[in-house]
């Protein structure tokens, strides 16, 4: 009995450890993260996260390459103790309009070279990028992530919405609405169109509320005054209770 005991924990401990053993490898890929907003149409500060997968080597290379049908006239990576940066530019077929200027090139992939992330770490790369486009809800970048012991691990496979997510997935940086876009971000003649109509309603409110305050305060007044014409009536008559009262006695 005890020994059937031992052999069931030891399957249940076995298969634990392996459900988290592949919980970790799903979780520990190569992501993008945005330092505060990432507006579409607008500029953006985005770490790279590179954690090492492996156990008896150390990540000493990464490539990240930019999407080519939504072509970012600025990329500009931070300095990272250690690391030596290396930034590719690529001729565009059709020219971009930033600022009033056009610009016939744009940075096509950034790599990372000279540092080490050991077993059981992570790095972070950070990256300004801009213009985000305007026409687009998220943006795939691709990483090719190299081992000291030569391993190259390809984290190239674009998500699909409704789908299982890859096995090595690609960074995907999600844009989000530019904050102009609500009710703060109108027009000035809508904006001061808004606050007429809010000042009218305001003043409506206001002589509603001073016409319910005044018929208040007659109400009131009025209360009072027949509260008084009705203690003197009855002073009056219990007066003239007495003085009938002895007119009788006399």
């Amino acid at each position: 009995m005890n020994v059937t005991r031992m052999s069931v924990v030891s399957v249940a401990g076995a298969a634990a450890s392996a459900v988290l053993l592949c919980a970790g490898t799903a979780l520990a890929h190569v992501g993008v993260q945005p330092v505060g907003p990432a507006e579409k149409g607008g500029f953006a500060t985005v770490n790279v996260k590179v954690p090492n997968e492996r156990d008896n080597a150390s990540t000493v290379k990464l490539e990240v390459s930019f999407p080519t049908d939504h072509p970012l006239s600025s990329v500009m990576p931070q300095p990272v103790p250690g690391w030596k940066t290396s930034v590719t530019k690529t001729k565009l077929d059709k020219p971009l309009k930033v600022h009033g200027k056009e610009i016939d090139e744009a940075v096509s992939k950034v790599t990372w070279t000279g540092g080490k992330i050991g077993p059981g770490e992570f790095q972070q790369f950070p990256l300004s990028l801009g213009q985000l486009p305007e026409d687009a809800d998220q943006l795939v970048l691709k990483a090719v992530q190299t081992y000291d012991n030569d391993e190259v691990v390809r984290w190239i496979e674009e998500p699909k919405e409704g789908e299982e997510e890859p096995q090595a997935p690609a960074p995907v940086l999600t844009l989000s609405e530019p904050a102009g876009d609500d009710h703060h971000g109108a027009s000035g003649g809508e904006a001061k169109s808004d606050a007429k109509d809010d000042a009218e309603k305001a003043g409506h409110k206001s002589e509603t509320a001073a016409a319910d305050s005044d018929s208040s305060g007659g109400s009131d007044n009025t209360a009072r005054v027949l509260a008084v014409v009705g203690i003197l009536v009855g002073a009056a008559g219990v007066a003239f209770g007495v003085l009938a009262g002895r007119r009788r006695t006399s």
